[in-house]
């Protein structure tokens, strides 16, 4: 069997495999996590319940402040009265007795903030990751059940970045995007907001 020969079926078989692939072509989807992550009225609800746990840190440790400048201001008395010449000398100890007791009193208030500080916002920070993963991964879920149903191969996070700052995606051909369906159903079950003031 010489080339010649061998030509036409080459040729046949090329056919049968480019309309193999022509039928097998791959149904690929597009979506904007992002946006779903953004727009989700779970993620908003997490986002102001977390405002309101901050605020009320902020407003405890400025509590604390106010009590530390007290403070302050006590010990900047005392330090007037030590400065008084006409003082007698025990006079001048037991206020440098309360001086210093007011002083380690203030430095203990200033530490006991501090920490209080940084052990409320890293449970906070904690409960709001563990709460955004959580969504995250109710969305996740949501697109693979779409992705499933409609029967793509692919879906492709057109938001996703690389190190460098470019889009992950900088292409697709014949890409159905999935984000504006996914939003509606992700919502479907949004609280009504509250009307603005003034209807």
């Amino acid at each position: 069997m010489n080339f010649s020969q061998l030509l036409p079926a080459a040729i046949t078989l090329l056919l049968f495999s480019l309309s193999a692939t022509a039928q097998d072509k791959l149904k690929i989807a597009t979506v904007d996590m992002q946006t779903l992550f953004k727009q989700y009225h779970r993620t908003n609800a997490a986002q102001k319940e977390v405002n309101v746990e901050r605020a009320k840190i902020q407003q405890n440790n400025n509590e604390r402040l106010e009590t530390i400048r007290a403070l302050e201001d006590e010990l900047q008395g005392l330090r007037k009265q030590l400065d008084d010449p006409s003082l007698s000398d025990k006079r001048k100890q037991e206020l440098f007795k309360g001086f210093q007791m007011k002083t380690q009193e203030g430095v203990a208030l200033d530490r006991e903030r501090r920490e209080f500080l940084q052990r409320r916002n890293t449970a906070l920070n904690e409960k709001m990751v563990q709460k955004m993963r959580g969504i995250l991964e109710e969305i996740q879920k949501l697109v693979e059940d779409r992705a499933k149903a409609d029967d793509y191969d692919y879906v492709f996070d057109k938001s996703g970045m690389s190190t460098s700052q470019v889009p992950f995606l900088l292409y697709t051909k014949d890409a159905t995007d999935i984000t504006a369906g996914l939003l509606v159903l992700l919502n479907k079950d949004a609280p009504a907001a509250p009307p603005a003031s003034g209807e």
